[in-house]
């Protein structure tokens, strides 16, 4: 909406409830890992932790299909590449492609990744889909040439601790975060060219907090998506490869790659885990979610794009600021909580303990352009929304109608929707 009209869409959300008679239980699947409407709204995808995948009419409320053998293990995310195909992954090390019109069997299933599969992006622009696992590896799969037997695929990137893979809406861009606290920026990205070890440019490496060299800190194992903790044994970015020198003359190469650890309130002295990664819809700004190697906090934070060249060549400037930042509550330790903005970027959605919270980053649900503090701020708790009888894992704003979706450890999904 234009800024002029956001009035009212604030109102509406502002009035909304947790609809009961639209209430979707899942309790006999497992625990909710992911939520995801088509890009028309018309279905409501639901990950499961025991093998299934369900689908939803979110305004009728009434269930269309159970896909009860999908994977032959949790299933972690589902992303739609147009209105009609989807992708599943899941720590059966596969991705499957499904089609909406004939749902008794998957498209195709691709085989690549060592171990589980746990987050998938899409360029609509090269039809390039491309997936994170626990084994250190992005995957690259040509969804152009795609056969029953699969997709062409190619290993584009390999780090250690890998726990989420993002790309910008225009992807010029991929964010992939870590459980040792760090986060990687390949900026200029190039989707066609492969990245080994050592044979991509460092743009610039450094920290936010401290000096301290990359490969000198702490780490611990990552996490799977609404599961406990789990080690990962993929090997790291070399020492070799880090200290590369900065490669800036005549402009940024492309994949150039930037490392950085993000400030997190009350973690400077100590590691984090960042469990959650998702991007503004306009590209401005990268959402986290971050909790202490110990479990004792968990934060979300807002971080600003900085573009343009370095203030001063020697002392580059990191291209991430924190903007907005809050406190979330310290419950469902070793699961990783799911959040999201809302399509027009104004608005987050929060797992808060048994619900959920919407939070702007100012009390009138402002643009992030038109609020943009010079020192962090708080984020603002616009409403509390509590339907759930266990911790919430995962939520998601529906990106045509003013609903929300939210899953929980005990299988329960609930919609959210004004009332008045």
């Amino acid at each position: 909406p234009a800024r002029d009209t956001f009035g009212a869409m604030t109102g509406l959300y502002g009035a909304i409830q947790p609809a009961d008679s639209v209430s979707l239980s899942t309790r006999t699947h497992g625990a909710v890992f992911n939520l995801e409407y088509s890009p028309d709204g018309s279905v409501l995808t639901v990950a499961c932790e025991q093998t299934e995948v369900l689908l939803f009419d979110p305004i009728s409320s009434k269930h269309i299909k159970t896909l009860s053998e999908a994977h032959e293990d949790c299933v972690n995310n589902i992303r739609f590449l147009d209105n009609r195909l989807f992708a599943t992954c899941s720590d059966d090390t596969t991705i499957a492609l499904w089609d909406l019109r004939k749902l008794n069997t998957k498209v195709c299933t691709l085989h690549g990744h060592t171990s589980w599969v746990k987050n998938i992006e899409y360029d609509t622009n090269t039809r390039l889909l491309v997936t994170s696992g626990f084994d250190g590896n992005v995957i690259i799969w040509d969804t152009n040439r795609c056969t029953e037997d699969g997709c062409p695929h190619k290993k584009f990137f390999h780090t250690r601790f890998l726990m989420r893979m993002r790309l910008t809406p225009d992807c010029s861009k991929m964010l992939i975060s870590t459980s040792s606290g760090y986060l990687l920026i390949l900026h200029d990205l190039d989707l066609n060219k492969s990245l080994e070890v050592g044979s991509y440019p460092i743009l610039r490496a450094r920290r936010t907090t401290s000096s301290s060299d990359i490969t000198s800190s702490g780490s611990s194992g990552p996490r799977a998506v609404g599961s406990p903790c789990h080690q990962n044994n993929s090997g790291l970015l070399s020492e070799k490869t880090l200290s590369r020198p900065s490669q800036r003359e005549g402009g940024s190469p492309r994949n150039s790659l930037e490392v950085l650890t993000p400030e997190v309130p009350g973690e400077r002295d100590r590691g984090n885990c960042i469990t959650s990664l998702q991007l503004h819809p306009k590209g401005w700004a990268t959402l986290l979610r971050c909790s202490s190697n110990t479990d004792d906090q968990e934060w979300t934070c807002v971080y600003e794009f900085q573009e343009g060249a370095p203030v001063r060549a020697v002392s580059p400037r990191c291209s991430l600021r924190l903007t907005h930042c809050i406190e979330e509550a310290n419950v469902g330790r070793g699961y990783i909580k799911e959040l999201c903005f809302s399509p027009d970027g104004r608005m987050i959605s929060s797992p808060h303990g048994f619900g959920i919270r919407l939070l702007g980053f100012d009390a009138h649900c402002s643009e992030l352009v038109d609020c943009l503090p010079r020192e962090a701020s708080p984020l603002r708790e616009i409403r509390s929304l509590y339907s759930h009888n266990d911790v919430v894992l995962t939520t998601k704003f529906s990106p045509t109608h003013c609903q929300i979706a939210s899953g929980c450890l005990s299988g329960r999904v609930s919609l959210y929707q004004p009332k008045f």
